[in-house]
């Protein structure tokens, strides 16, 4: 091991030296790269960063200032700034000028994270496309659901998903499917076309030509970005973001790292000498983790992100070694499968010096194992949502020390309230519905106006999630008042699994509910009342579902009964004692 690794990092100092409310006040003063400002954001009166950009086009003109520095590592190919720039450039001209693509049309991206990803995002997003990041996971029924919901006119795939999709591409309108790295294309009456051919190949980007963006105007709550999240009715819901949301997490991913040093007494970074990093991405980028986080706020810094084929705990950390990674993370559970990994000491991990995760539940012993670990890095975790942009708090280093069952306080911009049933405000420390406001708060749910009212109240977000928020404000996120479960990151809503075995002509009754996992946070499990005399077993309902629905969602246990599962008086199923019979609580 590397004499950086045995460098511990300090130990948090006893007592922070300033509140969390005066290192805020001390960090947006004007003048400051965090300096906020009052702006009236859909008719409401809302904090703002002063230093974002004001949208996808201004955030993209930055790539140029990074140059011939590494952006892109996937397996042996390296993709600089200055290709990626060329290439994303050149991709939106031919949306534009070859298939038409204008302000406001939909565009989406149903593919692993591959090179050609960004390229695609950025070249719609730059000429106003309203892009839709699709779960690459779906199954091509999901998948059918979000392009058709969507609108989608451009569809950006894989080899994979180029065959879930041109079954029904023609049927849906879409005038072509896009397909990266395909080493053979389906035989359909519908328009696909190799991404290579539509562009250029990888090798050949440097030789585009320096063109300059189409000339596009685009406001900060301008429509930017429909994401799908799993509804309660058993659709998904499709997010829809501004110009403004995305922008603004830029900026406020920096606010936990520095306040904690702030906080606790310790030398701040010089912003103008801060070191280029080297970022595993682990986590999809369909995700707003993925997207607005990690691609947006590292290529706003000139940092190198490193791709994956698909996660593997084994790979992470032969690329931690091999390209020297500063920074890795994803959801709770990759990082317990690196941590723990049997061969971990045969790697060469002392590059690492930030560990950050979050999108589901994380255990208090994980920061400890981190330090212990990764001694010369800072943990760091968040709480967000699709529906947040990403993250609305944050924790990190000395402050996540101090509090690791939180996940910190809002950001500058945000406030943050806990509410009882009838949306009232409770006292400090109470439990009760989260509620978040702020300019990261998405307009609410495309083409969903019940789904909107139900969600979001004078631009008050409803997370449903139950939590209590302590004097300082740190946030203590407790359950989840929907009912769903987080398996591996994923949010998977009951009702949709219990609506996919409903439809089996063998089920009467069904409730899902967790199955508590260490690594995965949950798994799906299943309780079935069955029709009399059926012989439907647990694999047939099992392989049932994963014709509908991702395997994610995929109950791993199906327990069957003939006798009716438990119901209160007003007929609700009583989910805490098919826990209790399962040993669960």
């Amino acid at each position: 091991m590397s004499e950086a690794a045995e460098t511990a990092a300090p130990e948090v100092p006893s007592e922070p030296i300033m509140s969390v409310a005066d290192a805020h006040a001390l960090m947006t003063s004007p003048g400051t790269p965090f300096a906020m400002e009052e702006t009236e954001v859909r008719g409401l009166k809302m904090r703002v960063w002063k230093e974002a950009k004001q949208n996808l086009r201004e955030l993209f003109s930055v790539v140029k200032d990074h140059g011939d520095q590494e952006f892109v590592v996937y397996e042996d190919d390296r993709m600089t700034y200055a290709e990626f720039h060329k290439a994303a450039i050149a991709l939106s001209h031919i949306l534009k000028d070859k298939y038409g693509v204008q302000k406001g049309d939909r565009v989406a991206i149903a593919m692993r994270n591959y090179p050609e990803w960004p390229i695609a995002f950025f070249a719609g997003a730059i000429i106003g496309a309203v892009m839709v990041p699709l779960n690459s996971w779906w199954t091509g029924e999901e998948l059918e659901y979000g392009l058709e919901d969507s609108g989608t006119s451009i569809v950006f795939v894989d080899e994979e998903r180029a065959f879930s999709i041109t079954p029904f591409a023609k049927r849906l309108g879409i005038k072509s499917v896009i397909a990266a790295r395909a080493s053979k294309l389906p035989d359909t009456d519908a328009t696909v076309e190799r991404f290579e051919e539509v562009l250029c190949p990888h090798a050949d980007y440097a030789k585009l030509p320096e063109q300059d963006m189409p000339d596009v105007a685009l406001d900060p709550e301008d429509d930017a970005t429909i994401m799908y999240t799993s509804g309660t009715t058993g659709r998904p819901k499709g997010a829809l973001g501004t110009q403004r949301n995305i922008c603004g997490n830029v900026v406020g991913l920096g606010i936990a790292p520095v306040r904690q040093l702030l906080r606790y007494g310790q030398p701040l970074p010089d912003p103008e000498n801060m070191p280029k990093r080297s970022m595993l991405l682990s986590v999809p980028l369909f995700h707003a983790t993925g997207l607005h986080a990690i691609l947006c706020g590292n290529l706003t810094s000139g940092n190198k992100l490193v791709m994956m084929f698909k996660w593997d705990p084994t790979r992470a950390l032969e690329l931690i070694e091999r390209e020297k990674i500063n920074s890795f993370g994803g959801v709770p559970a990759m990082v317990w499968q690196v941590v723990e990994h049997p061969d971990f000491d045969k790697y060469d991990t002392s590059s690492v010096v930030s560990v950050g995760y979050g999108g589901a539940p994380a255990a208090p012993e994980l920061v400890q194992k981190i330090k212990t670990l990764f001694p010369a890095s800072s943990a760091a975790n968040g709480y967000g949502l699709t529906e947040t942009s990403a993250a609305s708090s944050q924790n990190a280093g000395f402050e996540y020390q101090a509090k690791p069952e939180s996940c910190g306080p809002v950001l500058p911009v945000c406030d943050a309230k806990v509410v009882d049933e009838n949306g009232n405000e409770l006292p400090t420390g109470s439990v009760g519905e989260l509620w978040i406001y702020g300019p990261n708060v998405v307009k609410g749910y495309w083409n969903k106006p019940e789904a909107t009212a139900e969600s979001f109240t004078d631009g008050w977000l409803h997370t449903g999630d139950l939590a209590r928020i302590d004097e300082e404000g740190f946030i203590y996120i407790l359950d989840r008042a929907k009912d769903m479960l987080i398996r591996g990151g994923e949010n998977v809503y009951c009702v949709e699994v219990e609506d996919a075995l409903y439809s089996h002509a063998d089920v009467m009754d069904a409730a899902v509910i967790g199955i508590p996992h260490k690594v995965l946070g949950e798994e799906v499990g299943a309780v079935v009342q069955v029709t009399p005399g059926s012989s439907v077993t647990e694999g047939d309902l099992q392989t049932y579902v994963r014709q509908h629905l991702a395997a994610f969602k995929v109950p791993v246990k199906i327990e069957l009964r003939t006798e009716p599962l438990p119901r209160n008086a007003n007929g609700k199923i009583l989910k805490r004692q098919l826990r209790e019979e399962w040993g669960l609580v």
